[in-house]
């Protein structure tokens, strides 16, 4: 599809982003590989449901190991909250791929909204961690950031060559409008939601076009 070939260089700038997770690491043996990933979803879920203050050992029971594996991996808390971070958004530029591969542009701009706010929910429960975790690594702020605007530069941009969303915002753009939406500890997430709905419907290019009449 023409519009992914035109995607290449975002595509690029954004798998070097990806760099975020793991980069210059050994590669893990298979079963470290997978206690690892069960050890970042039970954190994720722990999180959710129990804030960010959530004990390692609550972590540990939700992935089925002991805490000893646990602390093998993470050996303290900034560790697992980084890992759950660049885990969300690297999941986070994969769903823009995704959707831009197996649905038409507009719907897979709504699914991408849907995407980025459940990243947003996690992300809000552990405002506090990433603060400090952003202080001690910049670099982890910076690239984060590069692979999302690229998500959402894939997403609107496949959209607007389309016709199916307004030509004149950019990924950045729907990302500066979004993501305070998301992570506003004041809004409550089912007012998160109506907003998307309402943002949604200001980027559709017929909505342009009734402001210009």
């Amino acid at each position: 599809m023409s519009t992914q070939t035109e995607s290449t260089g975002d595509r690029t700038e954004a798998q070097a982003a990806h760099e975020i997770e793991g980069a210059g690491e050994r590669p893990m043996r298979a079963d470290a590989r997978r206690n690892r990933e069960l050890l970042v979803t039970a954190a994720r879920n722990v999180f959710s449901a129990q804030g960010g203050a959530a004990s390692m050992e609550a972590i540990a029971k939700e992935a089925g190991v002991g805490v000893g594996t646990l602390y093998r991996h993470f050996p303290n808390r900034l560790d697992l909250v980084e890992a759950v971070y660049q885990t969300d958004v690297q999941e986070l530029w994969d769903t823009a791929q995704r959707v831009g591969a197996e649905l038409e542009p507009w719907p897979a701009v709504e699914a991408f909204f849907d995407a980025f706010l459940r990243y947003a929910r996690t992300k809000k429960t552990l405002l506090d961690e990433l603060h400090l975790a952003f202080e001690k690594k910049p670099d982890l702020r910076s690239r984060a950031r590069a692979l999302l605007e690229s998500s959402f530069d894939l997403v609107i941009d496949r959209a607007k060559q389309s016709g199916a969303v307004r030509d004149d915002i950019s990924g950045s753009d729907v990302m500066q409008l979004v993501s305070p939406v998301c992570t506003n500890a004041s809004i409550e997430p089912e007012q998160a939601g109506r907003l998307l709905r309402m943002i949604l419907d200001g980027l559709r290019a017929d909505a342009a076009r009734t402001v210009l009449a």
